[in-house]
């Protein structure tokens, strides 16, 4: 488990590009037959990335956790981006196709992961929290998410949102996830860009060529900077920080929140005036 600590804007303020990188950015998902945690303290959340080829692989305990077994105290939500493959929940099978979802509650004992052929592994994404509660285990389609299309041809942003973890859609203790897909000639997201001081969140972008980048902005909306972040990977983002990207191309991001509420409205717009 890789552990990373909460970030003050001041210290942040004064981090060069490897500072940043080191502190938010999560890189190697997903590699062959392994299992890669990373835990912030900033809201105690988790992002995880699993690739099974030759292995069925399970969610372990860890130290960090102080618990009898991974979902004991938390949920979790899980997005599959690569072949067909199934998340195993207490001995019952939930296969999940290419960008479906799996939302687990509190409770189960057991939770691990298969690929339907070994020659093109799934690749689980997911996002854990700390629960209070047990909801009952929800798989979803895109068709089941909550669908919003959104932005302009003017402003480079059209794009579909699919809300899969979404009080509107299904009940969770704080997660609330999903995925953003931008169209073909539009590269900017979150722009006008807001923060907002109730929740954090964590943005993992794919479906980026390889000689594609995305430029992700954070920081405090008069003091930004930016951390290039490639296909697969993820960047943390505080509360107090903005999020926003634009890519040399067009790309596909998943986004977990977590924190005081689950209102996915609730957002401090930043006026364009005041970003430095």
């Amino acid at each position: 488990m890789d552990i990373r600590h909460g970030i003050h804007p001041e210290h942040a303020k004064t981090l060069d590009t490897e500072g940043l990188r080191r502190e938010f950015l999560i890189e190697g998902l997903f590699q062959k037959d392994a299992l890669k945690m990373v835990y912030s303290h900033i809201d105690r959340i988790i992002t995880g990335g699993v690739c099974p080829a030759d292995q069925r692989l399970e969610l372990t305990v860890t130290k960090e956790l102080g618990v009898d077994y991974f979902s004991q105290r938390r949920e979790m939500g899980i997005i599959n981006i690569g072949a067909t493959g199934s998340v195993w929940v207490d001995g019952k099978e939930y296969p999940l196709d290419n960008r479906e979802c799996l939302y687990v509650g509190m409770g189960p004992q057991q939770v691990a992961f298969t690929s339907a052929e070994k020659s093109r592994p799934a690749k689980f994404y997911f996002n854990s929290t700390p629960a209070h509660t047990a909801y009952p285990v929800v798989k979803l389609t895109m068709n089941d998410a909550q669908h919003l299309h959104l932005g302009t041809q003017e402003r480079v942003n059209v794009r579909d949102i699919y809300q899969f973890i979404h009080p509107k859609v299904l009940r969770s203790c704080q997660l609330v996830m999903g995925m953003t897909v931008l169209a073909p000639g539009s590269n900017w997201n979150s722009m006008p860009c807001h923060t907002h001081d109730r929740r954090m969140e964590v943005y993992f972008y794919f479906d980026l060529p390889a000689d594609s980048v995305v430029f992700h902005f954070m920081g405090e909306p008069s003091q930004t900077r930016h951390v290039v972040v490639r296909n697969e990977q993820a960047i943390i983002s505080p509360s107090w920080s903005i999020h926003s990207g634009v890519g040399t191309s067009h790309y596909t991001f998943i986004w977990g929140m977590a924190g005081e509420n689950q209102t996915f409205t609730d957002m401090d717009e930043v006026p364009m005036a005041e970003l430095r």
